[in-house]
């Protein structure tokens, strides 16, 4: 089923930094009737940690939508209603925003005034909450809202996105766009200083809450009868209250991503 198997591709966790998720995988049509596809991708981000570099991950597409079950790459939930154009969700999602402090650049990190030493590595976390989207002529959109239930970060996220698809010959291309706000708490456990940090010697950096924008454009086009070949790419913009943080990477006021990866439904 090209909506889930396009979300599973798009909702990767090589997207560490604010989000969890490209906003506007999830938005689609649905294109086929294929309950089950399964699949492989390889996705790259630019990461805005300092001297991290690019992340560059291989990973498995498993996607399955079931009347009620699905799930789709990382995430997952209950089809709590289900109509024509209004569908309510409950669902679960990994947010791979953690990284380890061996993975940046202590040189890098020393320039903004830290000792990577006194740094603790950030968890990745599990994500529950609803998501609601409308679907028309026009395209669709989705309202979502997500908290933290592992309490890595205990924070919350509330997000608005938008996008259409449009066929071109054999290719179906997805522009879309989205915003999101992160909760105070979020924002500070993946781009603040921590309170044992503080207790080290390191800067307090507490910055609050924040909103994060992003456009994106994803593809997908069939390779036979079974297979497809789809991806995307995605730019974040960051706002000043990461961009700032000791932890970011000097000069740097956004975050670009890219995935391809190719799926056999059934």
């Amino acid at each position: 089923m090209f909506r889930t198997t396009l979300f599973a591709t798009l909702l990767l966790p090589a997207v560490a930094q604010a989000q969890s998720a490209s906003p506007t995988g999830d938005l689609l049509p649905r294109l086929d009737d294929d309950r089950w596809s399964i699949g492989v991708a390889v996705a790259a981000r630019q990461s805005p940690y300092a001297g991290e570099g690019t992340r560059v991950r291989p990973l498995p597409l498993v996607t399955y939508e079931g009347d009620r079950i699905f799930w789709r790459g990382v995430s997952g939930g209950v089809h709590l209603f289900r109509g024509d154009s209004v569908t309510v969700d409950a669902v679960v999602a990994g947010r791979f925003d953690g990284f380890k402090i061996k993975d940046l650049g202590r040189r890098e990190l020393l320039a903004n005034g830290i000792d990577a030493a006194r740094l603790e590595d950030r968890d990745d976390g599990l994500d529950v909450g609803l998501a609601a989207s409308v679907r028309g002529r026009a395209g669709e959109f989705k309202l979502s809202a997500l908290a933290d239930v592992t309490d890595a970060s205990g924070g919350y996220e509330i997000a608005a996105e938008y996008a259409r698809a449009f066929k071109w010959g054999r290719t179906t291309l997805i522009p879309g766009a989205g915003v999101r706000w992160m909760s105070a708490d979020l924002v500070r456990y993946y781009y603040g200083t921590l309170d044992e940090e503080v207790a080290r010697g390191v800067a307090r950096y507490a910055p609050g809450s924040a909103v994060v924008p992003q456009v994106s454009i994803a593809f997908s086009r069939p390779l036979g009868e079974k297979w497809k070949l789809l991806g995307g790419l995605d730019y974040k913009f960051l706002p000043s209250r990461i961009t700032d943080s000791p932890l970011s990477e000097p000069d740097s006021d956004g975050s670009a991503g890219l995935r391809i990866g190719i799926t056999r439904s059934f």
